[in-house]
């Protein structure tokens, strides 16, 4: 699939202040999580649906759970 969605280095330099730190063992690769956490809501896929090239279905829900129940991403667009 030649359309997918990839943060840009700029995009990502201007998302990085708003994760949370690391806590123990690092976490799985931000640009292709969040890469693909977009590309999910941009189609209206539903997890299961989302290409390999973003990893497991799994961790890009994970986070997306995990982000939102903090307020993460709130903070994200807020902050943008």
């Amino acid at each position: 699939m030649s359309d997918l969605f990839w943060l840009t280095d700029a995009q990502m330099a201007r998302l990085e202040p708003f994760f949370p730190k690391s806590h123990g063992k690092p976490r799985v690769d931000d640009r292709r999580v969040l890469s693909g956490i977009i590309f999910i809501n941009r189609n209206g896929l539903r997890w299961r649906d989302a290409p390999s090239a973003y990893g497991p279905h799994k961790t890009l829900y994970n986070r997306w759970k995990r982000w939102s129940d903090r307020g993460i991403f709130t903070r994200m667009m807020a902050g943008l």
